[in-house]
């Protein structure tokens, strides 16, 4: 199968209720592995040709460093996150612990880059959100299955 029908079995999977209930807690296990084995070069969605990155943060309780796997899109020399939590209602930990703390690490392709996030809202959201769509549609089915915006944060190197 090619990258391009990969991403699309991909984006049909992921849009499932029963694969949602799977997948998010099956494959944020395999990508930390794949990445810890791989030195952060290779993810679960790699093959798919989709743009996937580890997210180091500091735990806004514990102080501890958590890294998660996460999709993100490159856009104007900066990576965007958006904190979709598979449609789940509540917001994922992670966007809680950058708006603690927006000093983060990614591991984008083996390489770590230090950065500071900043959460869009309001127009500057609003403009970024049909970039992100393009990579991945499934951010709008997220939307409507949660029944709340997603955060969205923009991710610039130090």
């Amino acid at each position: 199968m090619t990258p391009k029908g990969m991403k699309r079995t991909a984006q049909t999977l992921a849009r499932q209720p029963w694969f949602v209930a799977v997948g998010k807690h099956t494959i944020p296990r395999v990508d930390r592995v794949l990445y810890k084995v791989t030195r952060g070069r290779v993810g679960a969605m790699s093959p798919s040709g989709m743009t996937g990155l580890l997210l180091t943060t500091v735990g806004r309780k514990t102080g501890k460093e958590r890294s998660v796997p996460l999709l993100y899109v490159g856009h104007e020399g900066k990576y965007y996150l958006t904190g979709s939590n598979w449609g789940q209602e509540h917001h994922p930990v992670w966007t809680l612990n950058l708006m603690a703390n927006p000093d983060a690490t990614l591991t984008v392709k083996g390489k770590k880059i230090p950065v500071t996030a900043r959460l869009l809202e309001g127009q500057e959201r609003t403009d970024i959100w049909p970039v992100l769509t393009e990579t991945w549609p499934n951010f709008d089915v997220y939307t409507e299955r949660s029944g709340r915006e997603l955060r969205v944060f923009e991710l610039t190197p130090r």
